[in-house]
């Protein structure tokens, strides 16, 4: 069933401006060269450019892994990348599609964005050129589409966590809390924003059979400046607990306008929001606290199958590079990137489309972020990987203002957790 019925395979395109009358045959005939040809597609820039202000660095990173080549089935072929910024915008993530598919005439194509994911997979679908996906949860690019897990797509492939367990991780996050049950919630009106708004099968249909009370906040736009309706709602209800999903600038307006009126929950829980340790030191001392899915992070266990490096290590050498603290999505951008070469290797042919395809199908590969395992998996063209619930804590003298604790791994169990979940009112 789709997420919204304002979301559906046709009306992605439409919304798009794909130019599919360039697509119109599929399986696009390629000339048998030594060189494999990766499209990829992230945002570097725009509102979503923090998820993907890694991918630089972790491409220059795939680019010394593979500059000798990759040797598949006694040849050796040469690897080149193009990437594409989408520029945060699902019509100019058509448009970047349809250059790699059809100027760029690519082998595979990666992304790294959800909007885009949504888009370049029907023109992936449609041209028969392989495609692999991540960083969104798979119900909103699967239901955005217009499809269902048993039938799936016949060249896109995704791998994400369901919504359903970022959901449930909420409420047993809130669970660790004395509270009165009773919980705000507002939406990003975006494919990720309507899954996780979804009343049948999203965060309300959760909360409820978590024994919890919503008060219903809609659904906002992106350039919202004022969310005093929502702050008022949830004042008057008595909402101990504040949720949803949406971007940092967002609900720093919101959290701004909350405190300004005097609006102080016990528990903040906003999914996307709360990704990187930018958003919440943005927030000042009122970041402390903040609670939110968690991805990835250098305390995970898992360990690359490009590079043997542990999780640790991979965020110590974007550290010693870039002098940054490490993002959760440097862990998706460095899996994203080692399931498409095992997939070539493991093709025989990359220069085979359906090879390629095949390849994906049946690949079973621990990751930077676990297990991602489409072979085994009973979702079409879907893998499912972990998550876990966390909050943010001021560090004490710490090298960054911010660290994230675990605090629930129901849906990551191969990860420890640090510490029970703190209600703010204990944090100041």
């Amino acid at each position: 069933m789709p997420v919204s019925k304002t979301l559906s395979r046709r009306n992605v395109l439409a919304g798009a401006g794909a130019s599919f009358s360039l697509l119109a045959a599929p399986n696009i005939v390629r000339a048998q060269s030594r060189e494999i040809r990766i499209g990829y597609i992230t945002a570097l820039s725009g509102a979503r450019a923090e998820f993907g202000e890694s991918d630089p660095w972790m491409l220059d990173q795939v680019k010394k892994i593979t500059g000798n080549g990759l040797a598949i089935d006694g040849k050796t072929y040469s690897v080149e990348f193009i990437v594409k910024d989408n520029q945060s915008n699902p019509n100019r993530s058509a448009a970047v599609g349809n250059e790699l598919i059809q100027r760029e005439s690519i082998d595979l194509l990666l992304v790294q964005d959800l909007d885009a994911s949504v888009a370049t997979g029907e023109m992936s679908d449609s041209a028969g050129i392989p495609s692999i996906s991540t960083m969104g949860p798979w119900q909103a690019w699967m239901f955005g589409r217009g499809s269902n897990p048993a039938d799936g797509f016949p060249y896109s492939f995704t791998f994400f966590w369901g919504v359903e367990m970022a959901m449930q991780t909420f409420t047993k996050l809130w669970d660790q809390l004395d509270t009165n049950k009773v919980v705000g919630d507002f939406y990003f009106d975006n494919p990720a924003g309507q899954a996780f708004a979804d009343p049948n099968l999203g965060l309300p249909a959760i909360m409820a059979g978590a024994g919890y009370n919503r008060l219903d906040g809609g659904m906002y736009q992106f350039d919202t400046q004022d969310f005093s309706a929502q702050v008022s709602r949830f004042t008057q209800g008595g909402a101990e607990i504040v949720t949803g999903f949406g971007f940092p600038p967002n609900w720093a307006t919101f959290w701004a306008q909350a405190g300004q009126q005097g609006f102080r929950p016990e528990a903040a829980t906003y999914a996307a929001a709360f990704l990187f340790p930018s958003a919440i030191e943005a927030l000042g001392d009122r970041g402390n606290g903040m609670s939110t899915e968690v991805w990835w992070t250098p305390n995970m266990p898992w360990m690359s199958s490009l590079t043997g490096q542990t999780a640790r290590e991979l965020a110590a050498a974007w550290t010693a590079d870039s002098g940054k603290q490490w993002v959760q999505t440097l862990g998706y951008s460095h899996a994203l990137f080692e399931t498409g070469i095992a997939a070539l290797k493991n093709s025989g042919d990359p220069k085979n489309p359906d090879a390629v395809r095949d390849a994906i199908a049946t690949l079973n590969l621990n990751t930077m972020v676990g297990p991602v395992n489409w072979a085994g998996s009973p979702i079409k063209n879907v893998a499912v990987t972990q998550v876990a619930g966390g909050q943010w804590r001021k560090t004490d003298g710490g090298v960054y203002m911010y660290d994230l604790v675990v605090n629930d791994n129901s849906f990551a169990p191969s990860v420890d957790v640090q510490d029970r979940l703190i209600p703010l009112s204990q944090l100041g």
